[in-house]
């Protein structure tokens, strides 16, 4: 696994290793996984073959759905709804190394599986859930407004980074939702939906995206303008600490972990390779053949590979090294967190190569109450985003929200 201790959960294969045991058990508390789905599905994969990673969690998922739908026929909403979710969080792990460019036919077959099977879960909550658009420069940005039981609850919008989608952001509603908040997830440029149903690429200025957003709920009679805060994860840890620099309606963000920019990341990957000051004064135009050790690296790990040109370069809309490095020239914070006016949230996980950054995140928050919580190897929340422990992240990010929104 990425930034964690060595040793294999399930495979061999570095990109199967860490998507089992991150991205499939890291869900297993919030309703996504069950620990004997996991080990039975992994137990029918071939090491490192992804037809067959697709394959065996693509059965998962319809087992699961076919039972669903058998629980909903005979009235039984909870069985249905829980059976539904894990079902559409197979999917999108069966998806995960298919990602890249061109799409993969079989990708968006199982991402409409996928959807079918999230909003089948949404259809059998408690209480009812609403699904919303936005329009955004010719585009629609989808969501979904998820009440809680106290009407006067303050309200919560939730943001992805690079892979997941709504059904992820749902299971990181939960917590919200059972702590009393109103919640509000969506898919974003580049993100779930808008990539795969519409080819809209990312974008750095999420204020855009949330701005329109916020518009629209707050013109809800159960949205309490005044108590209205942003939490992101991964990538989304960036995206909402730059929405939160421009839109300050926000009472509070959460940035996990508190990640600069993608820009400085690849500045620095291009120092270590010891590439001419004089050529990175020209970032992001830095000629192709500079670029080749870059691309070898990438080529070196089947991990790294797919972060970088299947995720990476999916997600940007773009085919090449040099094009992927001039799209994330605009990812970074640089002159825009001393705009940021809200209370802020930053966190950093001991083992997450992206908290690197998080100090510096904080010290350049110059105009609003900020904090830096750091989560550890020894509780079990060093991964990336305290995956493997998420419990202990929400219990900290809560707590914090809490006495900010309901004193």
């Amino acid at each position: 696994m990425v930034g964690s201790q060595p040793g294999h959960f399930f495979f061999a294969d570095e990109l199967h290793e860490w998507l089992a045991a991150e991205t499939a058990l890291g869900t297993v508390s919030r309703g996504g996984a069950e620990p004997g789905e996991i080990i039975s599905t992994c137990g029918r994969i071939a090491d490192g073959d992804d037809t067959s990673w697709f394959t065996e969690w693509c059965a998962t998922a319809a087992r699961l759905t076919q039972s669903a739908d058998a629980s909903r026929a005979a009235g039984r909403r909870v069985s249905a709804r829980e059976a539904y979710l894990r079902a559409a969080n197979y999917y999108g792990i069966a998806n995960r190394p298919l990602f890249g460019r061109p799409v993969d036919g079989r990708l968006v077959d199982a991402f409409a599986r996928q959807r079918a099977a999230f909003e089948h879960a949404i259809e059998l909550l408690d209480l009812p859930a609403e699904s919303f658009a936005v329009e955004l420069a010719g585009a629609t940005v989808p969501g979904w407004f998820l009440p809680c039981r106290d009407a006067a609850g303050p309200l919560l919008v939730l943001t992805n980074g690079y892979d997941a989608g709504m059904t992820e952001l749902f299971l990181s509603a939960t917590a919200a939702l059972r702590r009393g908040y109103h919640v509000a997830v969506f898919d974003g440029p580049g993100q779930g939906r808008m990539l795969v149903e519409q080819g809209v690429p990312l974008r750095a200025d999420w204020e855009t995206v949330v701005t329109p957003l916020l518009d629209a709920l707050l013109e809800r009679p159960d949205v309490d303008a005044d108590r209205v805060a942003l939490m992101g994860w991964s990538l989304g840890g960036h995206l909402a600490l730059r929405a939160a620099s421009a839109e300050h309606r926000l009472a509070a963000c959460i940035a996990d972990p508190g990640l600069y920019g993608i820009r400085e990341g690849m500045l620095a990957r291009l120092e270590l390779l010891q590439v001419a000051e004089s050529l990175l004064e020209n970032f992001p135009d830095i000629p192709d053949d500079i670029l080749v050790p870059i691309e070898q690296l990438a080529d070196s790990s089947r991990l790294l590979h797919w972060f970088l040109k299947q995720r990476g370069f999916w997600a940007h809309g773009v085919d090449s090294i040099g094009e992927y490095v001039r799209a994330i020239n605009d990812f970074t914070l640089a002159g825009h967190l001393e705009d940021v006016h809200c209370s802020t949230l930053v966190t950093a996980a001991e083992s997450d190569p992206l908290s690197s950054s998080a100090s510096r995140v904080l010290e350049e928050i110059t105009g609003a109450h900020a904090e830096l919580v750091d989560f550890t190897a020894a509780e079990g929340a060093g991964h990336h985003c305290e995956w493997l422990n998420r419990s202990r992240f929400e219990q900290v990010a809560y707590d914090w929200l809490d006495r900010r929104l309901r004193p």
